[in-house]
């Protein structure tokens, strides 16, 4: 029986090129890692293949499917992950694409970032209540991107702090650890945006109610399969959202961090 106290959302669109490397390549490391994808009505057949590999006794109680409708938008499919996890008493929730852009390997770390200290570990390096995997912490650690996609996501989140003050260097990553008090304390509900500025609101959010983040390097490469879900209204949504989360760290009574 594989147990867990974590669980790795991957949302998917039409990832059937990728969905069963990256559930394989997880199921692989040391941590027992659990695995929820959420899959938006994918064409290609992506839940058909997730539900193949339920069936096999290696993934029988370690991986899980919530198919939705048609495409509804990657915050939204975050959030039906987040409130499932919650309600299955995950401790760590993770968030992951499925196109290896996300390297799983980093998995363990981004845990061990959130984990409690144990005997030896350096306890400044432990116990937060976030975990950001960072393309952008330790200079630019991003691989096979055109450079105008590069600046775009370097200066949108030097616009976030700008804006903001908000001091992470990467606000739009899609590489998260939250402990679980942090989902139980956000108001899930009141999350507004659905694409690039989910992430952004996600991260003020924790940090506006008064959780410790800890931004960890990571390496993103681009996928090498099956076709990017990026648009330009992603990013009109996050330039003029940021404005919008500027004016409820003024304005808004954020919830109380829960124990």
């Amino acid at each position: 029986m594989h147990v867990s106290d974590s669980i790795v959302i991957i949302p998917t669109y039409n990832e059937k090129e990728n969905i069963e490397n990256i559930i394989r390549a997880i199921s692989r490391l040391e941590k027992c890692f659990h695995i929820l994808v959420i899959d938006d009505g994918s064409p290609d057949g992506t839940a058909g293949i997730v539900k193949g590999l339920m069936g096999q006794e290696e993934f029988c109680d370690r991986l899980f499917l919530v198919e939705r409708s048609g495409k509804q938008g990657l915050g939204t499919a975050y959030i039906t992950g987040f409130k499932w996890a919650l309600e299955h008493d995950y401790g760590y929730i993770f968030e992951m694409d499925a196109d290896f852009s996300h390297a799983p390997s980093d998995l363990p770390r981004l845990y061990a970032a959130c984990a409690p200290a144990s005997d030896g570990d350096n306890g400044s390096e432990n116990g937060y209540d976030v975990a950001i995997g960072s393309r952008y912490v330790s200079g630019v650690n991003v691989v096979n991107w055109p450079i105008g996609r590069v600046l775009m996501s370097y200066f949108a989140s030097k616009y976030v702090r700008v804006v903001t003050g908000f001091q992470v260097h990467d606000t739009t990553a899609g590489f998260v650890c939250y402990r679980r008090r942090v989902l139980e304390t956000i108001e899930l509900d009141k999350i507004r945006f659905k694409g690039y500025g989910f992430q952004i609101e996600m991260k003020y959010t924790a940090f506006k109610i008064g959780f410790k983040i800890k931004e960890v390097p990571v390496i993103f490469v681009n996928r090498r399969k099956g076709t990017s879900k990026m648009s330009s209204g992603i990013f009109g949504e996050a330039f003029f959202g940021v404005m919008r989360l500027r004016w409820d760290g003024w304005t808004r009574h954020y919830p109380k961090m829960k124990d």
